[in-house]
C-alpha cells in the first residue's frame, strides 16, 4: 500500500517568494504546482508581510500539504536584508503552525547538494535538474527561479524522508542513480 503526501516548499522572500508543490506516492514525486508570490508593487514592509500571511494560507488551503519544507535564510554581508528575510520566512512559518503543518528547514547548500551532488550548483542547475526529474515541460518552467528554488526545497525535504532505512539501492554517483532509475530521471 502505497501512502500519498504533499509536501510544499517555500522559498522565502521580501520581493518575490516562491512556492513549490508536490505530491509524492512511494517512490515517485511529482509536481503539482509552482508560483512566486510578488510583492515588488508593495512600499510598505509590514503589509509585505500581511500579503505573505494571506497568500501561503491560501496556498495551503488550496493543496492541503502534510509538510513544508522551507529553505532557511542565509547569512550574506547584509545584516537588514537577512533581517528582513527572516521576518518573511517567519510569518510562512507561522501560517503553516496555524494549519498544524509540520516544517522542516534547510540550508540552500543542503537543498542544492540534494538535487544536485553540488553544493554551489547555480539555480539555473538546480531548475535543470528538477525539470528532468519531475518531467516538467519547458513551456511550465516559470520565470522567476524563485519558485524553483521552493520546489527543490520540497524535493529535498522528499529525498530526505523517502529514503529506504535499510536493503535499498546503494548509489556510488548521481550519474549511477540516472542510469538505474531511467523510469524517474529523463
Amino acid at each position: 500500500m502505497k501512502t500519498e503526501r504533499i509536501i510544499m516548499g517555500i522559498d522565502p522572500g521580501t520581493n518575490v517568494m516562491g512556492y513549490g508543490v508536490i505530491k509524492c506516492v512511494g517512490q515517485k514525486a511529482e509536481m503539482i504546482a509552482m508560483g512566486v508570490i510578488d510583492m515588488r508593487k508593495e512600499d510598505d514592509t509590514y503589509l509585505k508581510l500581511g500579503h505573505i500571511f494571506e497568500r501561503v494560507t491560501g496556498i495551503i488551503d488550496e493543496y492541503l500539504p502534510d509538510e513544508l519544507a522551507i529553505e532557511a535564510p542565509f547569512f550574506g554581508k547584509n545584516v537588514q536584508s537577512m533581517l528582513k528575510l527572516g521576518r518573511a520566512q517567519g510569518v510562512a512559518i507561522a501560517a503553516a503552525i496555524q494549519h498544524s503543518v509540520p516544517i522542516h528547514e534547510y540550508a540552500p547548500m543542503k537543498i542544492k547538494m540534494a538535487l544536485t551532488g553540488n553544493g554551489s550548483a547555480s539555480k539555473e542547475q538546480v531548475a535543470g535538474m528538477l525539470q528532468r526529474i519531475l518531467k516538467i515541460s519547458p513551456d511550465d518552467m516559470p520565470k522567476f527561479m524563485d519558485a524553483t528554488d521552493a520546489l527543490a526545497a520540497a524535493y529535498c525535504h522528499f529525498m530526505q524522508t523517502n529514503a529506504p532505512i535499510s536493503g535499498g539501492k546503494k548509489y556510488s554517483s548521481w550519474k549511477d542513480f540516472a542510469q538505474k532509475n531511467k523510469d524517474r530521471v529523463s
